[in-house]
């Protein structure tokens, strides 16, 4: 096996496990220069994900963008239009690049995801008005638009869902949310039953976030409970995976095609150097999953990641370490509250400094 195959075999053995990996990057260098058709065709990416960091990282150094602004500027007023025109249309190109996969997976994979305007975090009206506002401006079946799991959020994805658009439901940090945003999902889906709606190719993911997990746990733990460093966030994922996988209720949705709500395992970049820099790709796969990797992190799993079931892996260990971080006083959904305020505040921050790029 020359080198070439051997890195791609490594990536391509996750699908064959059931996982789909994403890419947690967009761009018009990536759409336009070939990057994210290789991507897909020789690494089996089979998902993209955005976010305002990802979107101010690009826009700051890709020349494409830049020679773009000045038109934009005189066009439109609203910095915020200007940022949908700009991006957008790369948006589309990498939901037309994904679309044949989208087809092939019976729209079960090939999805492009795109926030709401952070600004609506705690807005359910609004985020449901811009999620119809930016589904049909993208106008792509394998859109998803990206939502934060806010109180407001989680009202909203209800409503959107009903509406018929796929969702990533983003910033989950706790069971306790996890599980306010999965019964959501199906209330959006049930009132559709209930209006003679179809529920088919209707998608959703929900972003349960990782390494800012372990940091903030680690961050607290005594001396004492050193072994436990690391071991929070994919404990607490393998419990919410065999949950899901053992979860039966959602038949009586699947007898009328619809299509599960998938875990989703986002900031899977590792924080803490001494920890392996695949941890979080390594530990967390498993089939009806997906995981959105980082480029960084994505070439280092293609260099030397193992590929293996390992989320059905562990489970006592999982319970074990939970009830020992309960021990030492370490609540998740506690910490999770204080990630999701922070989250949003990064988000925000982001999202503005994107704005200022702009005016």
């Amino acid at each position: 096996m020359n080198e070439t195959s051997a890195y791609t075999s490594r990536l391509k053995a996750v699908a064959d496990l059931g996982q789909q990996i994403w890419l947690d990057n967009l761009s018009h260098e990536l759409v336009t220069s070939g990057a994210l058709a290789a991507w897909i065709a020789e690494d089996g990416i089979q998902g993209v994900t955005s976010n305002p960091s990802i979107f101010f990282n690009a826009i700051s150094r890709d020349p494409a963008y830049q020679a773009a602004l000045p038109a934009l500027r005189i066009a439109h007023a609203d910095p915020e239009a200007r940022f949908e025109a700009l991006v957008l249309p790369d948006v589309q190109r990498a939901c037309d690049l994904l679309v044949p996969l989208y087809a092939d997976a019976d729209g079960k994979a090939g999805f492009v995801s795109f926030e709401v305007s952070p600004r609506l975090a705690h807005d359910a009206a609004g985020t449901v008005a811009d999620a119809k506002r930016l589904w049909a401006a993208i106008a792509r079946p394998n859109a998803m638009i990206k939502i934060p799991a806010t109180e407001a959020g989680i009202a909203a994805l209800e409503e959107v869902i009903f509406a018929g658009i796929n969702v990533n439901v983003t910033l989950i940090f706790g069971p306790r949310q996890l599980a306010a945003v999965r019964a959501a999902h199906r209330r959006g889906l049930a009132r559709r039953l209930e209006a003679k709606l179809s529920v088919q190719r209707i998608a959703s993911v929900a972003s349960v976030f990782i390494s800012r997990v372990d940091a903030a746990v680690d961050a607290l733990l005594p001396p004492s409970a050193a072994h436990l460093k690391g071991k929070a966030a994919i404990a607490a994922a393998r419990v919410a995976y065999h949950e899901v996988q053992n979860d039966s209720s959602f038949a009586v949705f699947t007898a009328f095609g619809a299509t599960p709500q998938w875990l989703l395992w986002a900031s899977t970049g590792t924080k803490d150097p001494a920890m392996r820099d695949v941890t979080y790709v390594e530990e967390l796969i498993g089939a009806g999953t997906v995981n959105t990797v980082p480029d960084a992190t994505l070439l280092a799993f293609r260099d030397h990641g193992e590929a293996r079931p390992s989320l059905g892996e562990g489970l006592d260990e999982a319970r074990v370490a939970l009830a020992q971080l309960g021990r030492h006083g370490i609540e998740l959904d506690t910490i999770g509250n204080d990630l999701l305020g922070k989250g949003l505040t990064q988000f925000e921050q982001a999202h503005a400094n994107l704005l200022a790029l702009l005016a």
